[in-house]
């Protein structure tokens, strides 16, 4: 048997060759320099039709490498199984790709170890702009990016070296409080202190929750003690067994219950599920997170959802006005109205300089 040969692969050298000009020609041309170098747009043409003739292929990374920008934008995210992140990935590739950009997105699985690794890759394929989104440590990341010489944007977390957008925590969870609480008194003609479960005590978004949660209480006159506040984690097995550690030591869970996640909501509905229909029990829930399926669940429910578009405007905004200061934009949540709809508050954008340059 006769084995052919395979066809020798074109060369940058073979294009210019064809079309009767330099070598470093036809590389300024394909690379999109060819404007600075003077070249015509006819030459460019010729030069751009001869390589699809050919089937000439660039190597990706080399060229990277050459260009002033890849127009490649980088997000890490710490869960795909979200409605929260979810949205945020979704919308954020439209709206890198509306504007010339492509979007490279990885999920961290909330590993600082795996956020780091995923930075330090983003930044080999030369990302003009790295979105780090809920990271354990974005300060770290900044640092990175800030030595590649590579922008970067904090998104959910804030940091204290990059400009960072999230929600507006403290009051979207003082007005969810004060829902609860009403409904409390309304639906089960009590007023007692509420049950915070869910999040890391340790984050920013949880601690401006608790805090908002506070205030909340002390506005309706409702005291709150530590024994009520559970910041057990994000993970469903964690709020359901920081339940069942309350009951064992004889405490019985407030019947109004402020649930910091989605996440955590699946915890919580499964420890109810266990007393039976969850429609048939006298509790009062509040979530600080959104999922449509949630209104399946009973009328005992109120949801804040993250404006997620607004958020992500706000950060296209900082990356083509060139902010590097380490500001914090905070985005009011869609809080639900007296009759339980969503109400937009797209429009009010609340920027706090809280983080500044160190020093």
């Amino acid at each position: 048997m006769t084995r052919s040969k395979q066809a020798r692969r074109t060369t940058i050298y073979d294009l210019a060759s064809l079309a009767g000009t330099s070598a470093s020609a036809v590389s300024a041309v394909l690379n999109g320099n060819w404007k600075k170098r003077r070249i015509s747009s006819q030459l460019a043409e010729k030069i751009t039709r001869l390589a699809e003739e050919q089937g000439y292929a660039t190597n990706m990374q080399a060229s990277l490498l050459r260009r002033e920008k890849s127009h490649i934008i980088g997000m890490i995210v710490p869960k795909y199984d979200n409605r929260y992140f979810g949205s945020i990935v979704e919308r954020f590739e439209d709206m890198a790709r509306a504007r010339g950009l492509f979007p490279i997105i990885t999920c961290t699985r909330r590993d600082p170890q795996l956020e780091i690794e995923a930075a330090r890759t983003m930044l080999s394929y030369q990302v003009d702009c790295l979105i780090s989104t809920g990271a354990t440590d974005p300060d770290r990341i900044t640092e990175m990016c800030s030595a590649a010489g590579v922008r970067s944007i904090n998104l959910d977390l804030p940091g204290t070296l990059a400009p960072s957008v999230i929600s507006d925590n403290f009051e979207g969870a003082r007005e969810l409080t004060r829902k609860i609480l009403l409904n409390c008194e309304r639906q089960l003609h009590e007023k007692n202190p509420l049950l915070f479960i869910g999040g890391r005590g340790s984050d920013h978004n949880t601690a401006e929750r608790i805090r908002g949660f506070r205030q909340a209480h002390s506005e309706l006159n409702v005291s709150i003690g530590e024994e009520n506040i559970l910041p057990c984690g994000y993970a469903p097995e964690k709020a359901e067994k920081a339940l069942d550690e309350l009951v064992a030591r004889g405490v019985s869970p407030a019947k109004g219950m402020f649930v910091n996640s989605t996440i955590s909501l699946e915890g919580v509905m499964r420890w109810l599920r266990r007393a039976g229909p969850i429609d048939s029990q006298d509790v009062v829930i509040g979530c600080f997170d959104w999922d449509p399926f949630a209104a399946l669940l009973g009328h005992h429910i109120e949801m804040v959802r993250q404006n997620v578009p607004a958020m992500l405007e706000k950060m296209f905004e900082m990356i083509e006005s060139g902010q590097t200061k380490p500001v914090v934009v905070q985005v009011p949540p869609i809080m639900p109205d007296e009759e339980g709809l969503l109400i937009s508050r797209e429009g009010e954008l609340k920027a706090e300089t809280a983080y500044r340059n160190a020093g």
